[in-house]
């Protein structure tokens, strides 16, 4: 990789950005899929599989963010993109697989000169081995600049990008990060975790008996109905049972946090004199 940054002027550089913590079942193929970018940041929030063994195995620059109570990797995210060397950044996921293609067309999209400062990249999500067409796109705000760049620490969120974006067409699927699913047993802990820290950005969602029937309902029928996942048999509707369960899920927690405050904030002035 020091040889390629040798090549380039400092503009040109591009540095990949990976968090991980516990990422070893698709690590490796995810590393060599970025291998010829410039450099490669993993961003590890200690780990205790061979997460980090494999990353040293590929030369990566490796920095730790401490885990704590963190339930996902965005309170990581900023750290991890100003750990980066060089002025363009790509995040990937530890489940993302890059296309040459892709590598390709960022180096030339830095080239340019009427590019933006930040882009959105298209994502291909497979679910059980299948590519759920229905997803796609699914942009994704991956690539920027990093001076300036700022990731909310809340799950499912965009980084806030110091300047105009654009995003890639999606007509060539060459172009678009391939997303590798997730088994059952990790999507079903994933989906612990991600509610969790969706309860804290959404902590003052009025949450009604209306809004937890049709909000979860709606989620299945977009994700089934609107956006065609009952062309793919079982495992649409997987997909949007999942979908429509996670929502549940965020308002149950939402609503259980609130009341667990109400509580507290009553016995708190019942104790007053």
């Amino acid at each position: 990789m020091q040889s390629k940054m040798e090549q380039r002027p400092n503009s040109g550089r591009i540095s990949v950005v990976i968090n991980t913590y516990n990422a070893e079942q698709d690590l490796k193929q995810v590393l060599e899929s970025v291998k010829a970018f410039d450099e490669i940041v993993v961003c590890d929030m200690e780990s205790t599989d061979h997460t980090i063994e494999i990353a040293k195995s590929y030369g990566c620059k490796i920095v730790t963010f401490p885990k704590g109570n963190h339930m996902s990797a965005e309170p990581a995210r900023t750290f991890a993109i100003q750990s980066a060397s060089n002025e363009w950044v790509f995040v990937v996921d530890a489940d993302e697989i890059i296309t040459n293609e892709l590598r390709k067309y960022l180096y030339e999209y830095v080239e340019s000169k009427d590019h933006k400062c930040g882009l959105y990249i298209p994502r291909k999500n497979y679910i059980m081995g299948c590519f759920m067409k229905s997803s796609y796109p699914d942009y994704q705000l991956r690539f920027f600049k990093r001076e300036g760049t700022v990731w909310p620490p809340y799950v499912h969120t965009f980084p806030k990008v110091d300047g105009p974006t654009e995003k890639i067409p999606k007509g060539n699927q060459k172009l678009a990060m391939i997303h590798l699913s997730n088994t059952t047993f990790e999507r079903i802990k994933k989906l612990n975790e991600y509610t969790e820290n969706e309860v804290e950005k959404r902590s003052n969602k009025h949450v009604s008996f209306m809004k937890m029937v049709y909000e979860p309902a709606f989620r299945f029928f977009k994700a089934y109905i609107l956006k065609g996942g009952i062309r793919y048999g079982k495992i649409g509707l997987i997909q949007a049972t999942h979908n429509a369960i996670y929502r549940f899920i965020v308002l149950q927690k939402i609503l259980e946090s609130q009341n667990k405050q109400k509580l507290l904030n009553n016995s708190y002035l019942n104790q007053q004199p």
